[in-house]
């Protein structure tokens, strides 16, 4: 007789409460090189200039997606930007992070319009609905990716770092 898998009862209520708070993740901290860290909600965010962006995602699909630049969002922790962001501040970089590790990179310039005319947006609502679990409640959109690998769903950090060698 081949002996079944199972979960004891605790190890159930475990597994849950885990995945209960992985898609519960209800704000958003923004650290590192910073004048100021923040920690955002939803709510906190809704307060910021909002923006929209009509961008085809993953299902082939168009979308319209709603949140607040990231460049917007590190002006607002004090990150250098704009003029100042030139000599050695042009190695740091923004590290985000998803509760379940994943991870991608950006550099300043490619967030700063004094740089670029691309907006990257941290998106909280799609089609005119919060995101739904497994995809918020804040998600990167950048629309000139030509792959989605950097829209990184469920953040929980924004870090700001300088290069290592």
């Amino acid at each position: 007789m081949i002996a079944k898998p199972y979960l004891s009862f605790a190890s159930l209520i475990i597994l849950l409460l885990f995945a209960f708070n992985i898609s519960a993740q209800s704000t958003i901290t923004v650290v590192g090189e910073v004048l100021k860290p923040l920690t955002l909600s939803v709510s906190s965010l809704s307060k910021m200039k909002q923006e929209k962006v009509i961008v085809e995602d993953r299902d082939n699909k168009e979308h319209t997606f709603e949140g607040v630049p990231l460049y917007d969002i590190l002006d607002s922790a004090g990150v250098t930007l704009g003029g100042e962001l030139r000599g050695e501040n042009l190695v740091k970089y923004i590290l985000v992070q998803a509760v379940d590790g994943y991870e991608v990179l950006f550099s300043l310039p490619e967030i700063d319009p004094e740089f670029t005319n691309q907006t990257v947006l941290l998106a909280t609502k799609v089609d005119g609905k919060a995101l739904a679990n497994g995809e918020g409640p804040f998600r990167i959109i950048v629309p000139n990716d030509k792959k989605h690998a950097r829209w990184i769903r469920e953040i929980s950090t924004i870090k700001i770092l300088f290069s290592m060698e």
